[in-house]
């Protein structure tokens, strides 16, 4: 992977993003409608899971925040849940490295942008591995640190990333465990980059049935998921023109321009 930096770091008083972290207020502001651009994020967030789900199957998403996933989710069985107490939230107060549900409790799970903010990956996934049922999916859409992203951590001062911790280690934390709002943008690429590394750690607990690299530069222009930038308002015809676009480009330099990852990790 192509590195800027190795690691760098901000914090909440640096960052140039309003509202980080205000999941109600985000929630509110989708439910107006008046933002397309954010929108059409989302549904390339969340409308892809929909091939890998049955109609019947019982699903959780982890660290959901404002809980976008049932707008674009089929499955009416899905359940929501995060370490906060928000009232549109189906469980509450769950810490996605001990969740307390029940062996062999879900079909699937989804964790979308949530890595990047697990303190310990490997207590994760042992987790989500106890949790889901035989042959059970776990959903990922998580951020491709190209070099394009890095550049536009550094420039707004959000979360940051750190290329030298080493996320197979449980007792050493890959963020600040203090702060839940914490990131380590470059954890996703740790983890997957390296798919010998992973299977050696992980591979007696998942396999990786699906990796996908993808393009998403509209993610730039949506004014923010769980926080509130500038944006530019988009119709659909213009947001399809520029997804197009920045397909061109991502195709040709991943490394350079990327911003997305996603993935299906199948239980062993």
């Amino acid at each position: 992977m192509l590195k800027l930096v190795k690691k760098v770091k901000f914090s909440k008083n640096e960052n140039r993003m309003k509202n980080f972290g205000n999941v109600e207020e985000r929630l509110k502001y989708f439910r107006k409608g008046k933002n397309k651009n954010l929108y059409f994020v989302l549904k390339k967030r969340f409308n892809w899971m929909n091939k890998y789900i049955k109609e019947n199957d019982i699903g959780l998403e982890v660290g959901s925040g404002p809980g976008f996933s049932k707008d674009f989710i089929y499955n009416k069985n899905l359940k929501t849940s995060d370490f906060g107490n928000h009232q549109h939230l189906d469980f509450k107060n769950i810490d996605a490295h001990d969740t307390k549900f029940k062996d062999n409790s879900f079909d699937f799970v989804i964790a979308a942008h949530v890595l990047h903010h697990i303190p310990y990956p490997i207590k994760f996934f042992k987790e989500m591995h106890r949790i889901l049922k035989k042959d059970g999916k776990l959903i990922i859409h998580e951020g491709y640190l190209s070099v394009l992203l890095q550049f536009i951590i550094i420039i707004m001062k959000h979360e940051g990333f750190d290329w030298t911790k080493n996320i197979w280690e449980e007792s050493v934390a890959a963020i600040d465990d203090e702060d839940l709002w914490s990131g380590n943008n470059a954890i996703p690429n740790l983890l997957f980059d390296n798919k010998s590394i992973f299977n050696k750690n992980l591979g007696s607990f998942f396999k990786i049935e699906y990796d996908e690299i993808l393009h998403c530069f509209t993610f730039l222009n949506s004014g923010g998921v769980t926080s509130k930038t500038f944006y530019i308002p988009l119709n659909y015809f213009f947001l399809n023109l520029l997804d197009k676009i920045d397909y061109i480009f991502t195709k040709s330099l991943p490394k350079i321009f990327a911003m997305n990852r996603r993935l299906i990790l199948k239980k062993m």
